[in-house]
């Protein structure tokens, strides 16, 4: 089993929690220096902290108050020690913006480099690194990240998929980065070009950006022959190498030394015990430029409380995969339902290819719910009761997942759109009838 810093990954549950309330109360201290946080914390003794669980004196922080305290509202520097700046998309008002001090970026290489060794990757690896660079951190996260452990990294970027084949077959790419949909496509091309995804040397593929499902993984697991590994992370709290999958696969480590997690009910806010489902809200322990407190994520999972520690030897918490996102939720029928749900139960089903879409419409006063279904070549071979028995398969096992009835509309493979950053799943069209 590998280490990047088997002293910090493996301390005693004792003196983690020990670092955590140090860290804490200085992180509240440096808070005071921003314009947001001074009011906020007037009444606030962190001095007066014992345990980690002192964090819910705090008061929460969500994403709209850093969209309204944009631009360096919440920087606790100078502005000569900011040496980077990432942004989410603003399609919702404002985009929210996050500051780095040098510091900030060589602790978040750290974290990456500790997910990336964790997996079983290391400097003889040639990583791929398939996905978005510039404002969004995806690519620049797990960039600095593999060259800190030392691997030849090939930042590709995302798109130009036949270019992404090419790579990694004249370079022996072995492991890589991507979304799960977009790895899947590149797949589909890779046998529309002659490949077998099989024959490349890929042997560990690092999934995130978008909510996927367990099934997912085995897919790409399946069609790639190689260990495919879940990761967290979110602009907020620097990006990906929030929490990352050892090689037991079972639950995600999330670094305590340098995040502080609770798991709250979205609608009250109270914070709920351990294996109970709900919104993820994290402090950030050590962060100099824009440290955050209470942070609201709007991702839904769960701490995996197992009652035995990993058998990697770590002693960081472990969350379950992301379900989805608090505003992901849809309402149909009076129904409260997540799109991985969906997806979990398409999966499952080997005729189904690897690109679905969920369709809301309003039919009359009645919700409908369309799933259109991607079928691998080898169903449309005329065999129309085959066909009729799938469709009824997998209207029944939706169903039963979440009581509503859908409607199963087949498509050909390659009709569906395709997204080369995160997949759109679903297309809400009830309020445009």
């Amino acid at each position: 089993m590998a280490f990047w810093d088997k002293h910090a990954e493996t301390l005693p549950r004792d003196k983690l929690e020990e670092l955590q309330v140090k860290r804490l109360k200085d992180t509240v201290a440096r808070c005071r220096k921003s314009i947001f946080y001074r009011n906020r914390l007037k009444d606030v003794d962190e001095s007066q902290f014992s345990k980690p669980e002192d964090v819910s004196r705090l008061p929460f922080t969500t994403k709209n108050n850093l969209r309204m305290n944009y631009d360096f509202g919440l920087v606790t520097v100078p502005r000569d020690e900011i040496v980077r700046m990432h942004s989410s998309s603003g399609t919702t008002g404002k985009a929210t913006v996050i500051f780095h001090s040098r510091t900030d970026i060589e602790t978040w290489a750290d974290l990456v480099a500790r997910c990336i060794v964790m997996t079983g990757a290391g400097k003889a690896d040639v990583f791929q690194n398939i996905i978005s660079y510039g404002m969004f951190t995806g690519g620049l996260g797990l960039h600095y990240g593999a060259e800190k452990v030392g691997m030849l990294t090939i930042p590709s970027g995302v798109g130009n998929t036949k270019r992404q084949i090419q790579l990694m077959q004249d370079f022996n790419t072995t492991v890589f980065h991507a979304t799960p949909s977009y790895i899947l496509y590149v797949s589909e091309v890779m046998v529309q070009e002659g490949f077998d995804p099989r024959e490349f040397d890929l042997r560990i593929g690092f999934v995130g950006a978008e909510p996927h499902s367990e099934q997912t993984r085995q897919r790409i697991e399946d069609i790639y022959d190689i260990d495919a590994f879940n990761s967290y992370g979110m602009s907020e709290l620097n990006g990906p190498g929030v929490a990352f999958e050892c090689e037991e696969k079972n639950g995600m480590h999330l670094w305590e030394d340098q995040y502080l997690l609770e798991v709250v009910d979205p609608d009250n806010g109270e914070v709920l015990a351990p294996g109970e489902e709900g919104e993820l809200v994290v402090t950030t322990l050590g962060r100099e430029a824009m440290p955050l407190l209470r942070y609201r994520t709007g991702d839904l999972a769960r701490i995996v409380d197992d009652g035995e520690k990993c058998s990697c030897g770590r002693t960081h918490v472990r969350i379950s995969r992301i379900k989805g996102r608090c505003d992901d939720m849809l309402i149909v029928r009076g129904v409260n339902l997540y799109p991985s749900q969906i997806e979990d139960v398409l999966m499952s089903f080997p005729e189904v290819a690897t690109t679905y879409q969920i369709i809301l419409e309003r039919e009359g006063s009645l919700d409908s719910l369309i799933v259109r279904v991607e079928l691998y070549p080898k169903m449309f071979d005329g065999d129309l009761r085959k066909l009729r028995e799938l469709e009824s398969d997998i209207v029944k096992s939706i169903q039963d997942e979440i009581v509503v009835r859908p409607r199963i509309e087949f498509q050909e493979p390659g009709s569906l759109p395709r997204s080369e950053g995160k997949a759109v799943r679903v297309v809400d069209m009830r309020g445009e009838m």
